[in-house]
């Protein structure tokens, strides 16, 4: 009889996990980027890269979504305390976070333009690791435009809101070291329809622009519940207000907004989100009167670039860890990443990751408030544009990675499940498909200039490139097409003209700013007609150009 007391049956043909990496080392389209733009950056981005790549790290990211947080209502005694509890793993993550500037990075004053790229480079990384921290940190960058101009209360909030601390205290914002602010827009009969909103605001004593109210109502999606205060949407007598609205009132004794449970999400776990009753709960208006969703929208616009940078690192991450199976798996006598139809995908995977990549920094970049007139028109334009398709993508990507580990993929054993469930987030998250892509042609009907300075910036890029052409032809007749008539007489067009929008924009970024191995293989697999129903299809990209483009995309 065969003994098999020596046979080794763990590690046979089983594959290493990917650790002890940096993830701004290891990512070559990145390096050239920040060389390119904004060299000073490689020192600090390569240090904090190796700390988000370390093991420990990576324990740390795997533990918060493995004890999700849990939600107590009531204390011992029967007080009503609406604490939600997190796992220390959940903390260690927020002090990275917060350290790595990505709740605030973006708005310190010197070198604004490099900042931005930096908090979008950092963004980009932590997202590869854990994302459920990054709610909290973006919605508390993305509410300090619009507290910046409420001159009383940004006062007292500004030293907190720009804190690289994170302060896990739940007491009242004024005794903290730094603040979270966190957002209230949705409610169950509306959703993306705002102006359906039934929470109402009852003035305390004046009317108007920072003055009290109380707040009752509800709201179907209250993000990250724990945060310090919240910019809530409620109906006050004179329209739709946004409120400044404190988890704790300044004498210690709790606001009256009740958790009443917290979602149970496909994804996303390691972070809390709740549904909320309002029961005369103080609050502060912020903004005019009345111009509460335009205002709470600029909240939502700096959202979305977030949404953006984390799927780019969901691109990134999902081609990082099929790259590394297939390089350390092998099947019928070669390794994965030696066959070719599995080079093509991953291939295709690189090219995918590196335009979302580059596209998403470069967008960072252009919300430098010393901004020239292209930089204010590419935002308006591109931003809900690369919402749409970046975050579409990745959950495309991230389905394929799955499938490059087999049924290894199906387990929870690696990271593969968690980021598949997290992608679809980005999606539904500010706008979904529909939502943004009808935003792209009302940006165009508002402003057909930025749309026209954007279009001849590409065209001026991509002259040379005749493969180009009929995408720029394209365009320009629906941009003057949407400029003549109403939105809704082309807004059955909206997906198919935001899709050759960002396939432009991502050759033309490449073209600019990447290596023209990387740009060549993404305009010829791009505009290959068989390109698109599903990635590694596009016989464009040969057995070598596939390894050529493996080669520039780790290192």
């Amino acid at each position: 009889m065969q003994n098999h007391s020596s046979v080794d049956f763990t590690h046979n043909n089983q594959v290493p996990e990917l650790k002890n990496y940096n993830l701004y080392l290891s990512d070559p389209a990145l390096n050239q980027l920040i060389k390119k733009i904004a060299p000073s950056l490689q020192s600090e981005l390569s240090e904090k890269g190796a700390v988000l790549g370390v093991e420990s790290t990576l324990r740390i990211a795997e533990d918060a979504n493995q004890y999700p947080p849990e939600l107590h209502t009531h204390s011992r005694t029967g007080e009503r305390i609406d604490f939600v509890k997190f796992h220390p793993a959940w903390h260690q993550m927020m002090v990275l976070a917060r350290s790595n500037g990505i709740a605030n990075r973006c708005f310190e004053d010197s070198s604004h333009q490099q900042q931005w790229l930096a908090y979008g480079a950092l963004e980009y990384m932590h997202g590869q690791i854990e994302a459920g921290t990054m709610c909290p940190n973006n919605m508390t960058q993305a509410a300090i435009p619009v507290l910046k101009k409420e001159d009383g209360l940004f006062a007292q909030l500004e030293s907190k809101l720009l804190s690289k601390e994170h302060d896990a205290r739940d007491i009242p914002w004024q005794q903290k070291v730094s603040v979270s602010i966190g957002m209230g827009m949705t409610e169950k009969q509306g959703g993306s329809d705002l102006r359906t909103n039934t929470t109402t605001a009852t003035a305390l004593l004046e009317q108007g622009r920072g003055e009290q109210y109380q707040i009752n109502g509800h709201k179907w999606f209250f993000s990250a519940p724990m945060c310090d205060a919240h910019l809530v949407l409620a109906k006050s007598e004179g329209g739709h207000s946004c409120f400044f609205v404190p988890r704790w009132l300044e004498d210690g004794t709790k606001n009256p907004i009740e958790i009443q449970r917290l979602k149970n999400k496909v994804g996303n776990r390691s972070n809390a989100s709740s549904e909320v009753l309002f029961k005369n709960a103080f609050g502060i208006m912020i903004g005019e009167e009345g111009r509460g969703i335009p205002v709470i929208l600029e909240m939502a616009t700096y959202s979305r670039v977030n949404c953006i940078l984390a799927s780019s690192g969901f691109l990134r991450q999902a081609f990082s860890q099929s790259l590394h199976y297939a390089k350390h798996r092998k099947a019928f006598g070669k390794y994965l990443v030696e066959q070719p139809l599995m080079a093509r995908l991953l291939a295709d995977m690189a090219l995918e990751g590196q335009a979302a990549m580059t596209m998403s920094l470069i967008l960072a970049s252009r919300f430098d408030t010393n901004t020239d007139e292209f930089g204010l028109a590419w935002r308006r334009f591109m931003t809900p544009a690369a919402k749409f398709w970046i975050c579409k993508r990745a959950i495309e990507v991230c389905g394929e990675a799955m499938e490059v580990f087999g049924g290894n993929g199906y387990v929870e054993d690696n990271q593969m499940g968690r980021l598949f469930r997290e992608a679809p987030v980005n999606s539904i998250w500010e706008g979904s498909g529909n939502v943004i892509c009808l935003d792209v042609l009302r940006a165009i009907a508002r402003n057909p200039e930025d749309a026209e300075l954007v279009l001849t910036n590409m065209k001026n890029i991509g002259a040379q490139e005749a493969r180009l052409v009929p995408l720029m032809t394209w365009l320009s007749n629906a941009v003057q097409r949407i400029a003549k008539q109403r939105v809704e007489a082309v807004e059955i067009d909206a997906r198919l003209l935001t899709q050759k929008l960002m396939m432009l924009a991502q050759a033309c970024l490449l073209i600019e700013y990447a290596n023209p191995s990387i740009a060549e293989a993404f305009i010829a697999s791009r505009t290959d007609p068989d390109w698109g129903a599903v990635l590694g299809v596009s016989s464009t990209i040969s057995e070598a150009d596939a390894q050529r483009i493996l080669a520039l995309s780790w290192t």
